[in-house]
Order: structure tokens, then C-alpha cells, then sequence
């Protein structure tokens, strides 16, 4: 049900944008869900693919699923498009882990 919820919030329509300020400040909006986030690196699925910042000291500021929107902090090293099949192959991979 937080699944369908999440499919039906205002962020299918928002359209997927980032902001990097001196490589210290990341805004994402389009941001459908966290999947992982450490110090080191940070995984989200947004309305553009999934997108994977690596970097040091990061953290998530402000995070707003029903607007769309993350705001984070941290030396952002690097910032990558993994495409939605990475996404779907991990959660089969954990989907048949916890079975």
C-alpha cells in the first residue's frame, strides 16, 4: 500500500531536476525513493532513473517523498545514472535472499 501511495504522489509528474553547489550541496527534485545512503554514498530512484552519488561526509538534509524532493550535504565525488534495470535486478536479488 506505501508502494501504490508512493506511485500515486505528486512526484510521477515532477519533472526530474539537480541542483550541485560547489560540489557541497546536492538538491534533487523528481526523488521517488531512497534505496541506500551512507556517509560514502547515496542511492536514489527519481522520476529520471536511478541515480547514485559517491562522495565523503554526505548527508540527507531534507527529504520530502510527497513533494519529490532531497536536499544533502558532503564532497560529492561523483554522480551516476545506474538505469531502472539496476534497480529491479537488485530487489529480485533480495527478494530471494529473504524468501
Amino acid at each position: 500500500m506505501a508502494e501504490e501511495k508512493r506511485k500515486n504522489a505528486g512526484t510521477a509528474t515532477t519533472p526530474h531536476q539537480v541542483f550541485l553547489n560547489e560540489r557541497q550541496q546536492l538538491k534533487a527534485e523528481g526523488v521517488l525513493n531512497v534505496d541506500h545512503f551512507s556517509d560514502a554514498e547515496v542511492t536514489l530512484e527519481t522520476t529520471g532513473g536511478v541515480m547514485v552519488v559517491k562522495g565523503e561526509n554526505l548527508q540527507i538534509q531534507q527529504l520530502n517523498l510527497d513533494d519529490g524532493r532531497l536536499s544533502m550535504t558532503g564532497t560529492v565525488h561523483s554522480l551516476v545514472y545506474a538505469g531502472d534495470g539496476a534497480l529491479k535486478k537488485s530487489k529480485g536479488l533480495l527478494a530471494k535472499m529473504f524468501k
